[in-house]
């Protein structure tokens, strides 16, 4: 008898649940000297088998572990991504193994790192991170509530201040002390710092120190990454619309008790621990190789990470409108627009991650006319530059896509993925956040770089006032000699490990590369759409039948000795002048009587259009011998 593969599973999700809280032993428990495992902490803030605590209004469970055990936060030390590409630095580096690896694990593996630290050590290497529990446990529960105030904000690239009174922040006042010192030996301090972004600063600010291909310092520094920097310069910031403001989502609706078997004062607002980003792709790994990788969570709470995760990028990453502007006997115009709904850059955090844009134009019958963006077999965008792809601001050309992404760029000048060798970067067009502005403070850290800059509607209004948060893409679409309907789409999607960017990191051997390249190879590589817009647009009608009734201009001849087009014109008017695949060679906004327009081009096809003050229109082709 086949049984089917989505047959519902013998035992509910609570029940999984409630058993999963009875035989836990996958969450380190007591104390390194800094700080305690997150199993001293799911006693309370785990399942409660009684239902009482961590349960919403409609009686589902809501508690803080179970959301956070399948984050990318709780398993950032066992993600391994991450472990080979430490692996690959090293490799290159063998000689600055130690700090490589001492700073790699102060941000991923920060529990056994900073009890390390605090306990004397200089260095805290790999191979002490996979055997120490501590460190297993990721970011977890007290890597963000055991931080202190001093300095915060002002911290990055690792550096991190921790209170070693056994103290644990949190966001309500005057919290119930015993149960937790009981439990736990920490005691609850309210203060209002937990809920200010300059907790995740430490670790979302990271800056390098360049190598050359020698192993050389350069004496360059390179930001790797930005994200709190970007939060800065923002909007976001100005109204107090923090990280965990969307990436903790507060539940207000009726009044939650916070720990298991202990009646505490039931608090509002709730805060969920899922910490969603946009790593689909990475959680999704997780999921199916839990026992190889040894995670602390089951399928259905990688799921739920996942759905949330989704939801995430679908509803609050970007806003995209697709606008028909005009056609022509051979080009069709269009507008497209990107608005940046996040905290940040879109995308933000490590550079392997990008956004790109897939224009298809068909005809009535379902022909492809244009695209660009189309991705192979490999998840790998067709037709894109061997070393990067510039950022556009009119895309004329099938291998001309728009790729939102940072390009780093080592001492040679050669495009690098090692972090290590960074010195500067050959673009950075990542859409930035509302009220994103050059003028600002941090802006020596989150600039924008390559083309974007000379892009006039790229985080600009109109009128070139910075801060939009935005970027306009035109269209240009060769038609050549298609008259039919037009079906127009554009997608836009997210992808966390690129093709070209795994290359150099695959290139290299080790236990950690090796491992991570099966996963990959297994896993589900499918970039996220993130948003869609279609437009139709109407068959095209000869000129000559749409305008018959108010001819005001038309050529009368061309000359093909000195490329001289003559026209004749009875009202003012502007013209514009097209080669066959759309791009403009000449234009003039005012014009009357009969003139000649010289022409310093090669001999082709050409398109004029003529446009009078009433908005009339006509176009006509030309021919130059």
């Amino acid at each position: 008898m086949k049984i089917s593969a989505k047959a519902a599973p013998f035992h509910t999700k609570l029940e999984l649940t409630y058993f999963q809280s009875l035989t836990d032993s996958l969450l380190p428990t007591g104390f390194n000297g800094l700080f305690a495992g997150s199993g001293e902490c799911i006693q309370c803030h785990g399942f409660d088998t009684a239902g009482i605590a961590s349960v919403n209004i409609l009686g589902e469970d809501i508690n803080l572990v179970d959301d956070w055990r399948a984050s990318m936060m709780a398993n950032s030390a066992k993600d391994p991504f991450w472990r080979a590409k430490v692996s690959h630095e090293v490799i290159l580096y063998p000689q600055h193994q130690q700090v490589i690896e001492t700073k790699c694990t102060s941000c991923h593996a920060p529990m056994g790192h900073f009890a390390a630290m605090h306990n004397g050590q200089q260095y805290y290497s790999m191979a002490e991170a996979l055997t120490d529990s501590f460190a297993l446990d990721g970011i977890s529960c007290l890597a963000c509530h055991q931080q202190g105030l001093e300095d915060l904000g002002d911290l990055n690239s690792g550096h991190l201040n921790f209170d070693t009174t056994k103290v644990a922040y949190g966001p309500y006042i005057s919290p119930l002390a015993s149960p937790m010192v009981m439990a736990s030996q920490y005691t609850p301090v309210y203060s209002e710092h937990i809920s200010d972004a300059g907790v995740c600063a430490g670790c979302h600010t990271l800056i390098t120190e360049t190598l050359d291909y020698d192993g050389n310092f350069t004496g360059n520094k390179f930001v790797e990454q930005a994200t709190y920097h970007e939060w800065l310069n923002s909007t976001y910031e100005v109204g107090n619309v923090t990280c965990q403001s969307c990436h903790m989502e507060a539940i207000s609706k009726g009044e939650i008790l916070i720990a298991a078997g202990f009646e505490t004062e039931p608090r509002s607002p709730f805060y969920l621990h899922n910490l969603s980003g946009a790593n689909v792709f990475m959680l999704k790994l997780f999921r199916d190789n839990i026992e190889e990788l040894g995670l602390a969570a089951t399928e259905q709470q990688f799921n739920e990470s996942i759905w949330a995760t989704e939801d995430m990028l679908y509803n609050k990453s970007i806003n995209i409108d697709l606008s028909f502007l005009e056609r022509t006997a051979d080009t069709a115009f269009f507008e497209m627009n990107i608005a940046n709904l996040a905290g940040h850059k879109f995308p933000s955090g490590y550079p392997s991650r990008r956004v790109f844009v897939e224009f298809l134009v068909e005809n009535e019958f379902g022909d492809t006319i244009f695209i660009s963006g189309k991705t192979d077999d490999t998840f790998e965008v067709i037709g894109h530059n061997s070393d990067y792809e510039p950022h556009y601001d009119i895309i004329r050309a099938e291998d001309e896509i728009q790729i939102y992404e940072m390009v780093v760029a080592d001492a040679n000048d050669n495009v690098t993925t090692v972090l290590v060798r960074g010195e500067y970067a050959f673009k950075d067009n990542r859409i930035p956040p509302l009220g994103f502005e050059s003028t600002h403070a941090t802006y020596d850290t989150v600039a924008v770089f390559g083309l974007a800059n000379e892009d006039l509607n790229f985080n600009k209004d109109n009128s070139g006032l910075e801060g939009t948060g935005a970027d306009k893409i035109q269209y240009h679409v060769p038609l050549n000699g298609e008259f039919s309907m037009l079906e127009v789409s554009a997608k836009v999607y997210y992808q966390t490990a690129p093709p070209k960017w795994m290359a150099e990191l695959f290139a290299e051997e080790s236990d950690e590369i090796d491992k991570f390249r099966a996963l990959f190879d297994a896993a589900d590589r499918q970039p996220i759409l993130l948003k869609e817009a279609s437009v139709e647009v109407e068959s095209f009608v000869s000129s000559t039948t749409q305008v018959e009734a108010t001819i005001f201009a038309k050529v009368m001849a061309t000359i093909a000795d000195n490329k001289t087009i003559r026209v004749q014109s009875n009202q003012e008017h502007s013209y514009s002048i097209y080669d066959y695949n759309g791009s403009l060679i000449k234009n003039n906004t005012t014009n009357s009587g009969n003139y000649a327009i010289s022409l310093n081009t090669e001999s082709g096809i050409y398109i004029i259009r003529f446009v009078n003050n009433d908005g009339d229109s006509i176009t006509e082709k030309i021919f130059i011998p």
